[in-house]
């Protein structure tokens, strides 16, 4: 699909967070609720997701357990932690500040 869009860098971060915000998940299932919360215009390749959710445990924003899924498959579930929730705020925060100086260069007020 030509109307996806590469993300920023540093926004797959705040994204597997947010997606965290609502349950414990699988990478699929991260990948697949950004896919579907963005109205199927961000598409997260495992490439990139799964070297993020090792740097976000590393930092102590996730935490991962082995779990059996719907279809009794054996996958590595995470969860947000306290830090990753607040690390979630920082970055929301910062993305607020860049929309808004973007929008100032792209649409400058008259």
């Amino acid at each position: 699909m030509n109307d996806r869009i590469e993300l920023l860098q540093g926004t797959l971060g705040m994204l597997v967070l947010r997606a965290l915000q609502w349950g414990p998940q699988h990478g699929y299932a991260i990948s697949q609720a950004i896919r579907t919360q963005s109205s199927e215009v961000l598409q997260v390749e495992t490439g990139s997701l799964y070297p993020a959710l090792h740097r976000m445990e590393k930092q102590g924003w996730v935490r991962a357990e082995w779990k059996q899924t719907d279809s009794n498959q054996r996958a590595k579930f995470y969860s947000l932690t306290a830090a990753g929730k607040d690390q979630l705020i920082e970055e929301h925060a910062r993305w607020k500040r860049m929309v808004t100086a973007i929008g100032q260069i792209m649409e400058p007020a008259q």
